[in-house]
């Protein structure tokens, strides 16, 4: 700083020193504007650098979250074994002999809706004829239920089917 090569600039108790520029040579607009088109095209150059960067990362990490040679031939083979026994239940079923005509399957579809809805009737009527047992029982319904030893289809987890 003594010197003048550098130059000193205090701030409070801190100092700065820079480069003098007053001792560099001045550039020309000339050379300006060959610096600032020498920086543009690298900034482009850069810029194409990293979209292939990007590309190419992208490509590595689709790549490395594929399946490999061996590990494609492995599922291959466990898909080919898989559709092997599928094929042979298929053909066993074909086979079978019991088959069940449709009249056989409407008759025992319209069996479940009628004993459905002789379920619902039976357990409306229950539940109605409990009820009014109830309006005049002092104690709880469950109690009720347990002295009585009655077990609704909600204590077993049963549901009616859906009407169809």
């Amino acid at each position: 700083a003594q010197q003048g090569r550098v130059r000193e600039k205090a701030y409070g108790k801190q100092k700065i020193y820079f480069a003098d520029q007053e001792q560099l040579p001045a550039a020309s607009d000339a050379e300006l504007r060959g610096l600032d088109g020498e920086i543009a095209a690298l900034s482009a150059k850069v810029q194409a650098l990293q979209q292939g960067c990007q590309q190419m990362e992208a490509e590595l990490k689709d790549l490395n979250s594929s399946m490999t040679t061996p590990e494609m031939a492995r599922e291959i083979e466990e898909l080919r074994k898989d559709c092997a026994g599928y094929t042979e239940k298929l053909e066993r079923i074909k086979s079978a002999t019991n088959h069940v005509t449709p009249e056989e399957k409407e008759k025992v579809c319209s069996e479940q809706k009628l004993y459905c809805k002789e379920w619902r009737r039976r357990k409306r009527m229950a539940t109605e004829l409990l009820e009014a047992i109830l309006e005049g029982y002092p104690k709880s319904k469950k109690q009720f239920f347990e002295e009585v030893g009655i077990e609704t289809d909600e204590d077993h987890n049963i549901t009616l089917p859906a009407a169809v």
